[in-house]
């Protein structure tokens, strides 16, 4: 199998990558990805794409791409070309972004790129909390797969919890994640948490890493905006 060359995504932030064969995949994993698309498509590997750090943020702001969501259009814009280059005359079928019910955080956990964390953000030890899915691909490649991660979770060696700690909703306070009490707070008139996470910023790991305050109030300006929406249409 041949080395997978992610350069042109490394180049502009898309710099977490990771190839599974379908076939290796643990059971119910696979089977949910299968779920998603024709058995008889001939796909036999799974391409996941991230991004850790503020380099994909710069890379967008520069390229001045707009959009309801523009993160995912140059994300999945960037993927595109990629694998049109890289990979010609082979094909794929993107899970994510869309509307496959691909669960992220378990191809992340198979990947070793995400432990839990209590604020429930995927955390690992060199990355922090600064990492995301952008794009999942199924495709008949035949790529040499890549070697999970093998890390510690940060959180088992904090005996400070900062997170805990500074939230201001308390949220974790009872030894879980209470989301309601996270998405009230948020909701409030002067809330700290309108368009960040007081938790998130409280945690060191991975500080190097830290999103660009810009990107940060993107990313929770638009999900204080789902959650309005959501609670309006269950009023």
């Amino acid at each position: 199998m041949s080395p997978p060359d992610f350069s042109a995504l490394d180049a502009v932030g898309l710099n977490l990558q990771a190839v599974f064969n379908l076939a290796e995949l643990p059971a119910p994993l696979r089977e949910r990805v299968l779920h998603a698309t024709c058995p008889q498509a001939g796909f036999q590997q799974l391409i996941l794409i991230g991004n850790a750090g503020p380099a994909l943020w710069r890379a967008l702001c520069a390229d001045d791409i707009d959009g309801d969501d523009p993160i995912d259009a140059f994300s999945v814009r960037e993927v595109n070309r990629w694998f049109e280059q890289r990979h010609p005359g082979r094909t794929q079928h993107r899970l994510y972004p869309g509307n496959a019910p691909v669960n992220l955080q378990q191809l992340g956990q198979h990947a070793g790129w995400h432990h839990d964390s209590p604020f429930k953000v995927g955390i690992q030890a060199e990355l922090g909390t600064w990492f995301a899915y952008r794009v999942a691909l199924l495709t008949n490649t035949t790529l040499r797969t890549t070697t999970p991660l093998r890390t510690r979770s940060p959180c088992r060696d904090c005996a400070d919890t900062p997170c805990i700690t500074t939230c201001p909703a308390d949220a974790m306070a009872g030894g879980g994640f209470a989301l309601d009490a996270c998405i009230d707070y948020r909701q409030q008139p002067g809330s700290r948490c309108a368009d960040t996470c007081v938790a998130r910023l409280a945690c060191p790991v991975g500080e190097a890493r830290r999103y660009d305050t810009a990107q940060i109030r993107h990313v929770y300006s638009n999900s204080l905006r789902m959650i309005r929406h959501y609670r309006a249409t269950q009023a």
